[in-house]
């Protein structure tokens, strides 16, 4: 789940300077089953309104091409011919497919784009009582398995090889959106904007003022607090966290975050924020990050090329990746 972790400080203005062309404006809009901040900087309402609908359809339509609940969508296609037959799909869901399962490998299999297939067994709405048996542990994690994703890129077709495996797009997919929003606005001319999807923050410009856009990295042990501003320029900002959904046993916290490749719930860290070009990567390396853990997950980061991390672990202790500074 990413969304509670980032205390939007935007700094917006609230009020209209005559020495700037520009003004900010911002929508709130329920889509892909979220919700979903667009702000852009216009000239007037009437430009901003079609600029925000533009970016709407274009998130709406990346909705139906990876929808899992959509029978008829190509995703749906895929998993249901599962260990049958290779589907044919477009370019961009191939590319998108191509790059998941590459962070797959990257991750360790830590985010994995067949998690879908994970039978959910934890329930983190306060039903639970007792731990599920190891063995149902183990059995709820045997379809998943991003090696069986068989990729044809010269007939653009996706064959997962086995029965009962299925992808899915919920660590990546509102990232994505908000990057084909974010390249379409500004392909229209908006110099500055913000695509929120629930807490995948996607930037771009300046606000009106020449000022960076801002955000706050939320303390999870108290959300009334922050640990310190960071600047956002061109880039993206995502946090993994375990803060609201949880269950408690013997003691010990369980994240709602399960790692792919056990079946058991992460342990040991509160909220992972991911600083990334593209909410798309931010997105799948915040959840790689919390299920890796503190150590192996801020190496992996300190390996890649403009990617920075802040981790909060579950005593409150911060830990960063090399070359990120906060300001307080």
């Amino acid at each position: 789940m990413k969304n509670t972790g980032i205390l939007l400080l935007f700094f917006l203005l609230t009020t209209h300077f005559d020495c700037f062309s520009q003004q900010i404006y911002k929508e709130t809009l329920q889509l892909m089953g979220c919700e979903f901040d667009i702000t852009v900087t216009a000239a007037n309402q009437t430009k901003a309104s079609a600029y925000i609908d533009l970016a709407t359809t274009e998130i709406t339509r990346i909705e139906q091409l990876i929808s899992s609940w959509d029978a008829n969508s190509q995703t749906s296609l895929i998993n249901k011919n599962a260990g049958k037959e290779a589907v044919k799909v477009d370019k961009e869901l191939f590319d998108l497919i191509e790059r998941a399962v590459y962070i797959s490998k990257l991750t360790d299999g830590a985010f994995d784009i067949t998690y879908a297939s994970m039978d959910r067994i934890w329930k983190f709405d306060g039903s639970m009582e007792t731990m599920p048996s190891e063995a149902a542990i183990q059995q709820s994690v045997t379809k998943v398995g991003y090696k069986n994703v068989i990729l044809n890129k010269d007939s653009s077709t996706v064959f997962l090889r086995e029965q009962g495996m299925k992808i899915g797009f919920g660590a990546i997919g509102k990232g994505y959106a908000a990057d084909k929003a974010k390249a379409l606005l500004i392909s229209k001319g908006v110099t500055g904007g913000i695509i929120n999807a629930s807490g995948d923050m996607n930037t771009w410009g300046k606000q009106p003022n020449g000022n960076d856009w801002q955000v706050a990295i939320t303390n999870p042990m108290d959300k009334t607090k922050s640990f310190g501003l960071l600047p956002i320029k061109n880039g993206a900002v995502v946090t993994s966290g375990n803060y609201e959904k949880y269950v408690l046993f013997n003691g010990q916290r369980y994240a709602h975050i399960i790692d792919p490749r056990t079946g058991y719930p992460s342990t040991g860290i509160l909220s992972a924020t991911v600083f990334a070009p593209k909410a798309e990567l931010a997105d799948a390396l915040a959840t790689g990050v919390f299920v890796l853990g503190i150590e192996t997950g801020l190496d992996r980061i300190n390996q890649i090329p403009n990617i920075e991390c802040i981790i909060i672990d579950d005593k409150g202790g911060i830990h960063k990746s090399d070359n990120i500074q906060i300001a307080n």
